[in-house]
């Protein structure tokens, strides 16, 4: 399968060697002196083939690149991005993690998760700043009472940390929270999960690309994806606007252009395209220990380490590849904010962005081999996909060095379409966070 072998056809080629850290005499000579400090990856010419390149420089494409050279002695490996790497979805999402899903599939992927992310900067030698502060989606009728309480259940079967709380307990640990009677969206109670939080998404980004640098991973920036060779069924090459590459394995792990990225390669993916709209206020002191999350009002809220409050809502109700913030954004987000709030009012929002969500029908991800040889993908993340970097690269990596899907996202395959085994996430991923 690959020009050389080590017993399961993959070429070992790298230095297994460990991303540095600096000491503290390092911050001090760097600052006094003002010299340069050494780059965390390098630039490489494009050579004319590669074993395996990945297209899309996001957390996916790179922690796929970690894990195939970390796990598998994989290292002739090309990562692609258009732009820079972590500029697009892994740069424009809210840094929440979380488990605690409705399905047993989708809460096991996404358990070793977070256990990935718990011991991430110790074996990316890297700060990535994760901060496990817990988690609460938040009740305001009946139904979504019965919503929780069957997650729970869920989550406890696969030893996941979750249980509903009453309002009195939600007001404990989020005192500025109304929890009164009166409000127009009473919070009768919540689902909590401790082992929630959030993650400095740059931090995480190029922590992966280091590691993945210091094993002979090839990272090129500004290298845009123009087309994909297949030959009788099979991958050979990639097309880009710097060249082309001969090989035999490509994985899309693109946000937003997977459906276009796929279609070059002559596969068909049910993905549709939506804004995910985001904001972030001026910074104030800590108050909020905990993420914040009510389905009902389409809002979640999370205070960063420096004190800014971070807004998020659902995507637009309307397909598109816009990433330009809207007024209706910020007039919606700030009046559900202040139903849960009221004491923000005199908040002000700095900045909104927008990152671009590849939605599929049953709201979980496509993983694995395709009907073209030696064509795999990691899409259709929608608006959660930042949460499940470390898993989906760890699973992709297990998924190209042995030729077929590692237990964990079975059943995530592209053929579950077809077979009608959907996993439906929708009712704990229809606000996304």
């Amino acid at each position: 399968m690959f020009a050389t072998s080590n017993g399961n056809g993959h070429r070992r080629n790298g230095n297994g060697t460990r991303p540095r850290g600096y000491s503290a005499w390092d911050l001090v000579r760097h600052g006094i002196t003002g010299s340069d400090w050494p780059r965390a990856w390098r630039e490489h010419d494009l050579r004319d083939h590669y074993d395996v390149v990945i297209i899309g420089g996001g957390v996916h494409g790179l922690a796929a690149a970690h894990y195939l050279a970390q796990n598998h002695g994989i290292t002739d490996v090309a990562v692609l991005d258009r732009s820079w790497i972590g500029g697009g979805g892994s740069g424009r999402n809210t840094s929440i993690l979380r488990s605690n899903y409705l399905t047993p599939d989708g809460v096991r992927f996404y358990d070793r998760s977070v256990k990935l992310y718990e011991h991430l900067a110790a074996d990316l030698n890297f700060n990535v700043m994760f901060s496990q502060r817990g988690h609460l989606t938040l009740a305001h009728n009946d139904a979504s009472l019965r919503t929780m309480r069957w997650r729970t259940e869920v989550n406890k079967l696969q030893g996941v940390d979750s249980e509903v709380i009453d309002a009195d307990e939600v007001k404990k640990l989020v005192p500025y929270l109304d929890t009164s009677s009166d409000t127009r969206y009473p919070i009768l109670g919540a689902l909590y999960h401790p082992p929630g939080g959030i993650v400095r998404h740059d931090a995480v980004v190029w922590g992966y690309a280091r590691a993945a640098d210091a094993h002979g991973v090839h990272i090129h920036q500004k290298t845009e994806v123009t087309g994909i060779d297949v030959e009788r069924g099979r991958v050979t090459g990639v097309q880009t606007s710097r060249g082309r590459i001969a090989t035999g394995t490509v994985l899309n792990a693109t946000a937003g252009w997977s459906s276009l990225i796929s279609d070059m390669a002559g596969v068909a993916m049910p993905v549709q395209t939506f804004p995910l709209q985001a904001a972030v206020t001026e910074p104030v002191k800590p108050f909020l220990d905990t993420v914040v999350v009510s389905g009902t009002l389409h809002v979640y809220v999370s205070q960063t380490d420096r004190g800014e409050l971070v807004f998020g809502a659902s995507v637009d109700p309307f397909a598109s590849y816009s990433i330009r913030g809207s007024l209706e954004f910020s007039e919606g987000i700030a009046g559900h904010v202040l139903e849960l709030m009221p004491a923000l009012s005199r908040m002000r929002l700095l900045r909104q962005w927008a990152g671009l969500c590849d939605m599929t029908p049953d709201y979980s991800p496509i993983m694995g081999p395709t009907e073209v040889e030696g064509f795999y993908v990691d899409v259709g993340w929608g608006t959660y996909g930042f949460k499940a970097g470390p898993v989906s690269g760890e699973a992709m990596a297990d998924c190209i060095a042995a030729g077929r899907p590692p237990e964990i996202i079975s059943a995530f395959g592209l053929d579950r379409f077809l077979a009608g085994r959907l996993v439906g996430e929708k009712g704990a991923a229809a606000v996304g966070h």
